[in-house]
């Protein structure tokens, strides 16, 4: 089976993640497959929504699978990937089609990335959010998407998140705002995500449009702050390379600072 896959259920496009005995852990094709389908969904008059998830229950993404990084050997690295992979949640951000996640089991990551540049996002009672670098690989996240998660859950409770490394789970993402809806089981959230779609599908799709791209300009409003230091300052650093092989080693890494 292809590791994403792309369906059309009337006005509704589904995408799903689909690597479950890797918990979706997202390739450079599979971010590839969502910017192509994002173009797709955007010029497409019959598609009115477009909805994402992730094959299993069991995980949404667990973020960018961790082999891709070994390679990574200098600052540049860094900024091609966030480059690379901006530019597919811009795109997803940008799909002038509402987007809503369907988030089962762990979004971590760059599984985080995605569904927070998605419109609305619904979840399971076992999913689990975060972004755990500060335990497991020493990076950072990009300047853009701290600001997208800022503007989504607040500073503190995104430096919460980051400096503790712990994951949120569905009830406390409920309350924070970054879910609409929690439901009992993978297999109501399933159901849910298809009425909650096809609902959204009958709705005028200019207003829609129009919010979508009035909440981004009020976001960027405050002007572009540079990150391209911070990023390199992390990725490059020995840390970076530390926490990438004992991630793959299944060992706890030794933080030096450098």
């Amino acid at each position: 089976m292809p590791d994403i896959l792309h369906e059309t259920r009337g006005p509704v496009a589904w995408t799903t993640l689909n690597r479950p005995d890797q918990r979706n852990a997202m390739t450079f094709p599979m971010y590839e497959g969502l910017f192509e389908q994002a173009a797709a969904v955007a010029k497409d008059p019959a598609i009115r929504c477009w909805v994402i998830t992730g094959a299993g229950g069991k995980a949404f993404a667990a973020g960018t699978d961790i082999s891709q990084f070994q390679n990574f050997t200098t600052g540049q690295d860094a900024l091609d990937y966030e480059t690379r992979i901006d530019r597919v949640l811009s795109a997803i951000e940008d799909c002038p089609k509402p987007v809503i996640a369907a988030v089962a089991g762990a979004c971590v990551g760059g599984g985080l990335g995605i569904a927070g540049v998605c419109d609305m996002r619904i979840a399971s009672a076992n999913a689990r959010f975060g972004v755990p670098v500060a335990r497991t690989l020493g990076n950072t996240l990009s300047t853009m998407n701290i600001s997208r998660f800022a503007a989504l859950i607040g500073p503190a409770k995104l430096k919460d998140l980051i400096f503790t490394a712990r994951l949120m789970d569905a009830p406390e993402a409920l309350s924070a705002g970054f879910i609409s809806e929690m439901l009992d089981t993978p297999e109501a959230l399933a159901a849910r995500a298809e009425k909650l779609a096809e609902e959204i599908a009958g709705m005028a799709p200019l207003t829609l449009t129009a919010t979508k791209v009035a909440l981004k300009r009020l976001r960027l409003a405050a002007g572009t702050i540079e990150g391209d230091d911070l990023v390199t300052m992390c990725f490059g650093s020995n840390d970076f390379r530390e926490g990438v092989q004992a991630f793959l080693a299944k060992r706890k890494p030794v933080w030096t600072g450098t």
